[in-house]
């Protein structure tokens, strides 16, 4: 062969390589592959950002606002700082320690408890409609800050409800189709600078609330809309912001795999929601408790004046699109892999877009989302809070901790995690118990609930619930079944040559 046919098949053969990486790099970050650890770009601090950013999106002050309704502010603190602690909890664990290990999103290390198929029902049910509601209400409160920095620039008084409202939550969700279809790298870099200054605005936000009301009218402030007893009060309370915390299990284990280590990825993700979060539900809280209105919008201009207010305003509206850009990331992540090779050759852009249709819907009802949200919160938290429960069971009590990520990519064609039909019975009797028992215990549509709910409120129980009936119903149903991948013997050199058992190892199989 001639030196020239040589040269040309190298660069060929190079050429080959180089795509080969770009598809992989491709599928690592808008597919569903395992981040290898080289891949892993967030430290600690970087997560601390992009959950500061996200927590302190305007809809925490939404949260505080409807605390507000139950209890006055040193109670709704301390239900929010119960309700989140708990809730926060075990969404950490059903989902960041196992993807921040494996590099997986968790809808892939779900296919253990649920099947292949199981999975599938379950995002494109509980999943999609949970952050298409939330998307929707971001994007709404983007447009009410927009909507008030218009107002204020022009002189002209708009609805808080109306067509400026509209339209910019229309225009909130291209902008964050735009930071979207730029993939997680770019929604790092966006957050690792909004978060620090949406800390500071917030901080700024409760210093112009005590100044313009009163530290003490703040603490004397009776709630909006109490029930009559108030011990009921203070339990549907601590319940709704433990809703508030396991909502963030859509979206916490497709970022926490792009983290560094376990350390980087469990302390950022609990504190960092739990701090941040806290903060503006507060500001929220103390707002609707003095000024009858927990949003900023309404009330960050006359306190703050027209250059300021606007320019917190602006923030705050950018700041819900990157919030809207972080948690679509993960679902489309989760629709990609339920789906099979359904979705697989669709786009990035095309995908993502489809998915800010029903958002851009119910957009053009933002009064009916606003006076909906703790119905909404309090509904999708019983199922979330039932998945929760099953995942916890499944990864640290049935597989110990160890999955095998090749089985796990097989599904069906694999032996590890194939069920008939695709769906394991074990975990759908599990989330359909859980949501069951805490919709018994609580009911947020009717408002209706026993009496032991006043000492136990429904989540956790719940979980407890969904995660005892997944254990018992493992052991029928799969009874002799193998659950976790054999131990792997590597050979350790201490010596003289010998071997011990390892966990399945990590990474792309």
């Amino acid at each position: 062969m001639s030196e020239t046919g040589e040269a040309g098949e190298a660069r060929a053969t190079r050429h080959h390589r180089e795509s080969a990486e770009q598809e992989l790099d491709r599928e690592s970050s808008y597919g569903t592959f395992p981040l290898l650890k080289h891949e892993r770009t967030w430290s600690g601090w970087d997560f601390t950002w992009v959950n500061t950013a996200l927590a302190i999106a305007t809809w925490a002050f939404l949260v505080g606002g409807s605390t507000a309704l139950l209890v006055g502010f040193q109670q709704g603190v301390a239900a929010m700082i119960i309700g989140n602690a708990i809730g926060l909890c075990f969404m950490v664990l059903a989902s960041v320690v196992a993807s921040q290990r494996y590099g997986s999103e968790q809808y892939t290390l779900l296919r253990g408890a649920f099947g292949v198929v199981g999975v599938g029902i379950l995002v494109f049910t509980v999943i999609l409609v949970t952050e298409m509601g939330w998307s929707a209400l971001l994007a709404i409160m983007a447009g009410r800050a927009a909507s008030q920095v218009a107002s204020t620039v022009s002189g002209v008084e708009l609805d808080q409800y109306g067509p400026a409202v509209v339209v910019g939550a229309l225009l909130a969700i291209l902008l964050a189709w735009f930071v979207l279809s730029r993939g997680p790298v770019t929604i790092g870099k966006f957050n690792k600078w909004i978060a620090p200054g949406l800390a500071v605005i917030t901080v700024v936000m409760f210093g112009f609330l005590v100044v313009n009301t009163s530290w003490g009218a703040l603490l004397d402030a009776a709630p909006l809309a109490p029930f009559d007893d108030a011990t009921l009060n203070f339990m549907v309370a601590v319940e709704f912001n433990v809703g508030v915390g396991v909502s963030w299990y859509p979206v916490m284990g497709s970022l926490a795999r792009m983290t560094v280590s376990r350390k980087a990825a469990v302390w950022p993700a609990y504190g960092g929601l739990l701090v941040a979060t806290l903060i503006a539900q507060m500001v929220g809280m103390g707002a609707a408790l003095t000024l009858g209105d927990s949003d900023p919008t309404l009330w960050m201009v006359p306190f703050g004046g027209p250059v300021l207010g606007v320019a917190v305003l602006v923030f705050i509206a950018f700041a819900n699109i990157t919030s809207m850009s972080s948690i679509i990331y993960s679902t489309i992540l989760a629709i990609r892999q339920s789906s099979g090779r359904l979705l697989a050759r669709i786009p990035w852009t095309v995908l993502t877009a489809s998915f800010f249709v029903l958002p851009a819907i119910l957009s053009f009802f933002p009064q009916f989302m606003y006076e909906q949200f703790m119905v909404f919160v309090s509904v999708s938290g019983a199922f979330l809070t039932a998945v929760c429960g099953v995942a916890v069971a499944d990864y640290f009590f049935l597989r110990r901790q160890r999955m095998d990520l090749r089985e796990l990519h097989l599904a069906q064609h694999g032996q590890l995690y194939a069920y008939p039909g695709g769906v394991n019975g074990a975990g759908m009797l599990g989330l359909v118990a859980g949501a069951a028992f805490y919709l018994w215990l609580y009911n947020p549509i009717t408002l209706d609930t026993q009496p032991v709910f006043s000492v136990i409120t429904a989540s956790f129980p719940a979980a407890l619930v969904a995660a005892v009936v997944y254990l018992l119903a493992t052991a029928l149903i799969h009874r002799g079944r193998r659950l976790s991948p054999e131990p792997v013997a590597v050979p350790v050199t201490t010596g003289t040559t010998s071997t011990a058992p390892t966990q399945a190892k990590e990474g792309r199989a």
